[in-house]
């Protein structure tokens, strides 16, 4: 449940109307407090300040009435503009990202403070009168007039941090950053192995029929795993539990999602431990880091596609990638197993290193054929990456990718020189990965 509960709160914060209603409700709240300020501040103290507080009934209405109606206006500039921003995204580059968009914190605060302030001009106006009864809250009133040269700043902001958000470094670097985040949270650092895998392996042989299926209550991806959770009723039972699914993958209702093993579930248990996966419409990168390496591979697909051929943007996918697989070359991921005093308790399905790399490279090779410049540039990125990693299983996946792109060179290169140049380059790739030594 508290996994569910977490993934729906991801989910809240990266909607595009939670932070806008924050700050309108604050903006609310704030109008009603100033508004009853005004009968603790003294009249002296605010007749010794006439330029500031000496506002007429007819001059604030008017005042309040404008940045009102001109802060609802440019609020539909803010939202058209965005939905501009969402559609070039999502044409350009791939709908995959539009979740970045969306949960952007600059272009929801944006709009948040121009719904707050419209909110806020409207209750202040609401309490202005006139006649006998004259009440006109100029601390409240003053206070608008600051918030309309807010409502100034923050659209010239918006319009920056608009123009910058759709440029591809940006969205790219974005993308990374949060995979490697993904990363980190995820996985830990290298460390010896409190049992080798291959006893493990051994040990779990010859039990396939013993396992009893779990199945997911409800279709839709795999987003994450509480896996404290799985590992601590595991222990509880007495038993192993077993991921059939890679997370990111899609999950069918009624289809076994896990697996247990050593104990017979009750259906209150079964339903529990299904709980324990949490399923959701679309993939997120917090427990998924090949979600985040799809999006960038998308984005360089994208990119090379003939109808794009925009290989600079390509060159910056690789080079994003790169940076995920070193940070990924300091962490272990290759471990399938959790335990718990010394005990295996959950089992997960993977992606291990060598189905990253796959996940991250392969289909840009396949779609860089002839693209002198995208080819290099991959062999470039292999030799950083096997250069990072003392593990000698990861520089051989390395080395397969490089021979792949040298295969590609040799079929898809027509020219000559371009060819020579290729090859010799690759060759060099290659006695550098061959040859590192830690």
């Amino acid at each position: 449940m508290l996994n569910r509960m977490y993934h729906v709160w991801l989910d809240i914060r990266a909607s595009f109307w939670f932070l806008p209603t924050l700050i309108v409700l604050t903006s609310v709240l704030l109008a009603f407090a100033l508004i009853e300020l005004e009968e603790y501040t003294s009249a002296s103290f605010l007749d010794s300040w006439p330029r500031a507080f000496a506002a007429s009934v007819d001059g604030s209405r008017s005042l309040l009435s404008t940045i009102a109606t001109t802060t609802i206006t440019v609020t539909g500039v803010v939202f058209s503009s965005t939905l501009v921003a969402l559609s070039l995204a999502s044409s350009q580059y791939s709908s995959r990202i539009l979740r970045n968009f969306m949960a952007d914190r600059g272009t929801q605060t944006s709009l948040g403070v121009f719904l707050g302030i419209f909110a806020y001009c409207l209750i202040v106006l609401r309490t202005i009168s006139g006649g006998e009864n004259q009440f006109v809250p100029s601390v409240a009133v003053l206070t608008g007039l600051m918030l309309g040269f807010l409502g100034i700043a923050i659209l010239i902001y918006f319009i920056h941090h608009l123009a910058r958000s759709i440029q591809a470094n940006h969205i790219l670097a974005e993308v990374a950053s949060e995979t490697i985040c993904a990363v980190a949270a995820l996985y830990p650092e290298l460390s010896a192995q409190v049992k080798p895998e291959s006893d493990i392996e051994l040990e779990l042989q010859g039990t396939e029929r013993f396992w009893h299926p779990v199945a997911a209550t409800k279709s839709g991806y795999l987003q994450s795993l509480d896996v404290n959770n799985l590992v601590a009723f595991a222990a509880k039972k007495g038993g192993v539990i077993r991921a059939q699914q890679k997370v990111g993958e899609f999950a069918v209702s009624g289809v076994g999602i896990l697996s247990v093993h050593g104990f017979l579930p009750n259906k209150e248990e079964a339903e529990k431990i299904a709980n324990m996966c949490a399923i959701g419409r679309q993939r997120t990168v917090e427990q998924d880091v090949t979600f985040g390496l799809r999006q960038l591979v998308d984005v360089a697909l994208r990119a090379l596609s003939p109808g794009v051929n925009d290989t600079t943007t390509a060159t910056m996918c690789i080079d994003q990638l790169t940076a995920v697989f070193v940070a990924l070359n300091k962490r272990d991921i290759e471990s399938a197993f959790r335990c718990e005093q010394g005990q295996v308790r959950l089992v997960l399905a993977g992606p291990n290193y060598a189905d990253l790399f796959a996940t991250g490279f392969d289909q840009i090779r396949q779609n860089a054929a002839g693209n002198v410049w995208i080819l290099k540039h991959l062999l470039s990125a292999f030799r950083i990456i096997a250069r990072d990693t003392s593990a000698h299983e990861r520089r051989t996946v390395v080395l397969t990718h490089v021979l792949a792109v040298t295969e590609v060179v040799e079929e898809t290169i027509t020219l000559t020189r371009d060819k020579d140049i290729l090859l010799a380059f690759a060759k060099e790739t290659q006695n550098a990965v061959e040859s590192i030594e830690h």
